[in-house]
């Protein structure tokens, strides 16, 4: 039990230094390190994972007062070994005799028996000195964010800037979205208060459901029957608000959902769409398509599913134009960090110029696939001008045949909106909310 309890530490240490030093994929990397532990540990090694990424400049902040000088490259993942010890410190309700002997043991999984003393002493001596009561210095440590993204959210959100750093810290609450086709969210509350899980709807997004605890999906009644998905509320709010605005036109349009992979919000336009639209999904990874594939065919819904380069339609389209368009852009994904900490340290200041370009040249090669009349809504998980705002802002003014419809699809979501010079925001935070931003354009008819 004890080799066991340690395992999860080195386990734990070997993937933070993945994405800290290696550039890797938080998610993925869990993915392929987990089945090296018991399945009883693997909710405790995310939890570790996670939550130092979380507060990656504090906890190496502390390391810093800790060792008197630094690692020696092939030994820092000796530093992500003392955050994930640090962070029990600070932040769990773990003994600290057994967090002390689970990670100077740790250092010796991991092939360190020499710096195993180091890990004990830098350990024993932050529980001496108090060092968790001591303030962090300097922003980066304070808001646990890297300067120049700090420096970003300022300056874009100059009355909301602390709030959405804070609610980038916090845990991510495990949304729901209910299969309209399949039943109603009040009955879907009911089949899981018969099961003792806690749960509330949302007004302001009608198929959301927020759990009070995570929960396996396996344990989720009807989620391998397609009664049920896990999506953030905030991104619910993107196929009902293209199908709205499609809501008053002729049966059985045509809808193009590109950039499509997972499929969550593909899956959910078939769900509230049956019988009145043809779907095409369209994503470049072929590996991630395989996921929209497979949440489509758990819910039942139906598409065209194709395999290219949105940027590119002559590769791809058939010549027949779209009515509706959902572009859910390539973006730095700075309003779901909650979600995904390891954002912080895998994104660069350098990624959004050209993140912007590209969002830029998918507006304009899919502009030409939508029939006049037709409505392309745009949108990012970012919170950032740069990628949201001045993108359309520059795609209105380079086409005299879009303009923007600002009315929101319902009042009912007016409250979690924040209006841009062009569309809207949900912040990070808001009502429990992931960050998204939204831009509805419209494509003038011929007169």
């Amino acid at each position: 039990m004890k080799n066991d309890a340690a395992k999860v530490r080195a386990v734990a240490a070997e993937i933070v230094d993945a994405v800290v030093h290696g550039g890797r994929s938080l998610d993925l990397t869990i993915v392929e390190m987990e089945a090296r532990i018991t399945s009883r540990d693997r909710s405790l090694l995310r939890m570790l994972c996670y939550g130092s990424l979380r507060q990656h400049w504090r906890l190496q902040g502390y390391v810093e007062q800790l060792i008197s000088k630094p690692l020696r490259k092939r030994d820092r993942i000796i530093n992500c070994l003392l955050a994930i010890g640090l962070y029990q410190l600070v932040e769990m309700r773990i003994p600290d005799h057994a967090v002390l002997s689970e990670t100077v043991e740790a250092a010796r999984l991991l092939r360190r028996p020499k710096l195993a003393g180091l890990v004990n002493a830098c350990l024993r001596r932050f529980t001496r000195d108090k060092l968790a009561s001591t303030e962090p210095v300097g922003d980066e440590a304070r808001w646990n964010h890297p300067a120049w993204l700090i420096e970003a959210i300022r300056n874009d959100w100059p009355e909301d800037w602390q709030a959405i750093l804070a609610a980038n810290n916090e845990r991510a609450p495990m949304w729901l979205r209910v299969n309209a086709a399949r039943g109603s969210v009040s009955r879907y509350l009911d089949r899981l208060s018969e099961l003792g899980i806690e749960a509330t709807p949302m007004r302001s997004i009608v198929d959301a459901v927020k759990l009070a605890e995570p929960q396996a999906v396996e344990e989720l009644p009807g989620f391998a029957d397609g009664d049920v998905s896990v999506q953030d509320g905030a991104a619910q709010i993107a196929a009902r608000w293209l199908l709205h605005e499609r809501a008053t036109e002729k049966q059985a349009d045509r809808v193009l959902d590109a950039c499509a992979a997972p499929g969550g919000k593909s899956s959910h336009l078939t769900e509230i769409g049956a019988g009145r639209i043809a779907l095409v999904a369209v994503d470049s990874d072929e590996a991630r398509l395989q996921r929209v594939v497979e949440n489509l065919a758990r819910v039942g819904g139906d598409a065209t599913i194709i395999a290219a380069d949105a940027s590119n339609p002559e590769e791809w389209w058939d010549r027949e134009p779209f009515d509706g368009i959902l572009l859910d852009a390539p973006c730095s994904a700075s309003g779901v960090i909650r979600r995904h900490p390891d954002i912080k340290l895998l994104r660069r200041e350098s990624d959004l110029a050209r993140l912007a370009a590209l969002q830029a040249a998918l507006l304009t090669a899919l502009w030409g696939l939508l029939a006049p009349g037709g409505t392309l809504l745009y949108v990012t998980c970012s919170v950032l001008a740069k990628e949201n705002d001045d993108v359309i802002a520059a795609f209105l003014r380079t086409h005299d045949d879009a303009s923007e419809n600002d009315v929101l699809p319902n009042n009912n979501i007016h409250d979690l909106m924040r209006r841009k010079a062009c569309g809207y925001q949900v912040l990070p935070g808001t009502a429990d909310l992931d960050g998204f931003y939204y831009a509805a354009l419209q494509k003038k008819k011929v007169s």
